[in-house]
């Protein structure tokens, strides 16, 4: 039950094939989603299938040349991890570990399910031809526009009451595109002003089956992915490489995916700060089973408080 060697962990990246450890990731993260709840957010009781969708960066050293990302002075090199995280079970759902240069629209396709839905910034809304993709496969998106996106206003749409609440300023129809070979099919959109800029929200979705409150709420908790990022970097610990091949680089990502899965599935909820200091605590040897116990206890009664705090 002790650690394992960095010298162990070099060895394990010619021998362990990081495809079996991305198939444990993806059979563990059908057992957390299996075994959540999904109706405690009434909002969005009928949203199970939504995923916020994107990737993250790590600085790779200089010698790692496979992850060449771009040339701005000098070279900078990259490892990227492209996820898709459930909206209501906050937990990854897909991922995958490229180069820094590999696009993110790129990776996304590749995880695309019939009758997911899809939640994305403005780099997974910059390519306007997807969308017909999307909706072929009856899946639905709300996606962020660039502000200097060519729009065709076709018919505008009334912003009701509960919709200016949630800071919509503006509905319409429309269609996206200059050119006809860019030219998007007919979709929504949705403006919404955060107070310290206004966004321009794109979804197939008709005004019966998602209202403009609901697009601008999906795309508010887009950043429950940054702080997942946040968390597996700084919380758990992911920010030194322990190997610097492609392998051994995909071995160490998917591991710390597997960890986090496995915290929240025998915790029920991803694992705060203190909570891992207990845990490192007592992998130590410097806290018994009984104090891990009790001290995760009191965390988890502290985050609930806080939780119906905000509802409030």
């Amino acid at each position: 039950d002790r650690a394992v060697s960095l010298g162990s962990f070099s060895e394990a990246q010619a021998v362990v094939d990081p495809e079996l450890l991305k198939a444990v990731f993806e059979d563990l993260a059908s057992e957390v989603n299996a075994g959540k709840s999904h109706g405690q957010d009434g909002k969005f009781a009928q949203s199970m299938h939504w995923q916020i969708v994107d990737s993250t960066l790590w600085e790779a050293l200089p010698r790692m040349q496979w992850a060449q990302w771009r040339r701005q002075g000098s070279t900078q090199n990259a490892v990227r991890l492209h996820v898709g995280l459930h909206l209501l079970n906050d937990h990854p759902v897909t991922a995958e570990v490229t180069e820094g240069k590999i696009c993110e629209r790129k990776a996304w396709r590749k995880k695309w399910e019939p009758g997911a839905g899809y939640i994305g910034d403005r780099n997974f809304g910059e390519d306007y031809k997807i969308f017909q993709e999307l909706d072929d496969l009856g899946c639905s998106f709300v996606l962020r526009l660039r502000e200097c996106a060519a729009l065709e206003i076709e018919q505008e749409l009334t912003v009701e009451a509960a919709d200016a609440r949630a800071g919509v300023i503006r509905s319409a129809w429309a269609y996206l595109g200059c050119k006809k070979k860019y030219r998007s099919q007919r979709v929504r959109l949705v403006w919404v002003d955060t107070g310290k800029e206004t966004l321009i929200l794109v979804t197939n979705q008709k005004e019966t089956e998602l209202s403009a409150e609901l697009v601008a709420e999906l795309y508010r908790r887009r950043w429950q992915v940054e702080l997942f990022f946040r968390w597996i970097k700084c919380i758990l610990g992911n920010r030194h490489w322990l190997a610097e091949s492609p392998q051994g680089v995909s071995l160490q990502i998917y591991l710390a995916l597997i960890g986090a899965l496995l915290l929240q599935l025998h915790g029920n909820v991803r694992p705060s700060k203190r909570m891992m200091e207990r845990l490192q605590l007592y992998l130590m040897g410097m806290a018994t089973l009984e104090e891990l116990s009790a001290g995760i206890e009191r965390e988890m009664t502290r985050i609930e408080k806080r939780a119906k705090t905000k509802k409030r």
